[in-house]
């Protein structure tokens, strides 16, 4: 839904999944986008994590799937999304992730967009990737401050879904997301603003003490709070 998610999961895909090209693309990176889609067509296999800057106007032959981890804000751009697969004849599958509470979504689709869909079991044996999720923010204030901003923007664009009586933001349940984006402490914003969260434990760390891997940004970090101090 937002660029930050995209640059947080394209960075954690890259490094949980292995020997699988994972390339990104979103709309704030103006030079870089053609550069990225023209070299993406060409690989043989892989994945394009992205927000709906790709969702029409583009085309890439043979797109097995779509997944819509966020449902989009238009009904319209589920459609166009689906679109990107299944082209000129050929076969695909496009899926969308609703929490329970999202459910009536399908019908929504069904009768605005004329758009049916089939309930998909959830996969058994899933591995639990979000330790090692944390290990990586923990090892790297790069990922840790874009997991920070992926959650951020993920609940301010949820809190502008145009149907905002199936996405409403006052039933989501803040700790389970936290845990989700594998967050090692909740953010400062005025959506949690004087709430509790017992169902989530901050990691015991001083998150102030991670450091970057990139040794001239963590350099930069350092003489500010020096100049702080």
């Amino acid at each position: 839904s937002t660029c930050a998610c995209v640059e947080y999961y394209g960075k954690a895909l890259e490094s949980l999944i292995k020997q699988v090209k994972i390339m990104s693309i979103h709309g704030k990176m103006k030079h870089k986008r053609n550069k990225i889609f023209t070299e993406f067509r060409k690989l043989p296999g892989g994945i394009l994590v992205c927000t709906d800057v790709m969702a029409r106007g583009i085309d890439i032959p043979e797109v097995h799937w779509v997944l819509q981890y966020d449902p989009p804000s238009s009904a319209s751009a589920f459609v166009h999304r689906c679109g990107r697969t299944a082209r000129i004849g050929n076969e695909g599958s496009a899926l969308v992730f609703l929490l329970p509470m999202e459910e009536s979504y399908v019908n929504f689709l069904s009768i605005n967009q004329k758009c049916p869909m089939q309930e998909m079991k959830p996969q058994t044996n899933v591995l639990d990737l979000l330790p090692k999720l944390k290990s990586m923010a923990l090892a790297d204030r790069a990922v840790f401050e874009k997991g920070m901003k992926a959650f951020v923007s993920y609940i301010q664009a949820y809190a502008k879904h145009e149907c905002n009586l199936i996405f409403r933001i006052k039933d989501l349940d803040f700790a389970s997301l936290a845990r989700g984006f594998a967050l090692l402490k909740m953010p400062k914003m005025p959506e949690l603003r004087g709430k509790c969260f017992p169902d989530f434990t901050p990691v015991t760390v001083n998150t102030d003490s991670i450091s970057f891997k990139d040794k001239n940004r963590e350099k930069q970090r350092q003489k500010k709070l020096e100049e702080q101090r």
